[in-house]
């Protein structure tokens, strides 16, 4: 069965359209599984902190690498990629997207702010996927 799981700030917005039409029905039927983990569960402090200033220097905000680390150890990963859509990934392909259909799932983390720290991509081997010329509000 295909279980993705998705890391996200906002784990209420699925799953959204993901829900309706033939999808969702295979969904409500058990074709496939959806898994979603708030990213704020592992925040840090009192306010779940999830963002601080880029290691490196830099403007804006980024995710932390140890919350971002720790939202993806908690998941099985079975063979799963990790991927997150970025404007500096490799453009998506319908043979990138009928390969990951074909395996047990994928992970996707929705980034905030300026990103996610460049340290938990490296170390975690996500994968940044360039869905097109657009900005994607959540990820």
């Amino acid at each position: 069965m295909f279980a993705p799981s998705i890391i996200t700030l906002f784990p209420e917005a699925f799953p959204g359209t993901l829900g309706l039409s033939l999808i969702g029905k295979a969904l409500r039927d058990g074709v496939w599984s959806l898994d979603t983990v708030n990213l704020r569960d592992f925040g840090v402090g009192p306010h779940r902190s999830v963002d601080d200033t880029p290691a490196g220097g830099g403007a804006g905000m980024v995710i932390r690498a140890d919350v971002a680390a720790a939202a993806i150890d908690s998941i099985q990963r079975e063979g799963r990629p990790i991927l997150m859509p970025s404007p500096r990934g490799r453009p998506l392909t319908q043979d990138m997207a009928q390969t990951w259909s074909r395996g047990p799932g994928l992970i996707l983390f929705c980034g905030r702010f300026e990103g996610v720290d460049e340290r938990v991509i490296e170390a975690r081997g996500i994968e940044e996927v360039c869905v097109g010329d657009a900005v994607l509000a959540g990820g």
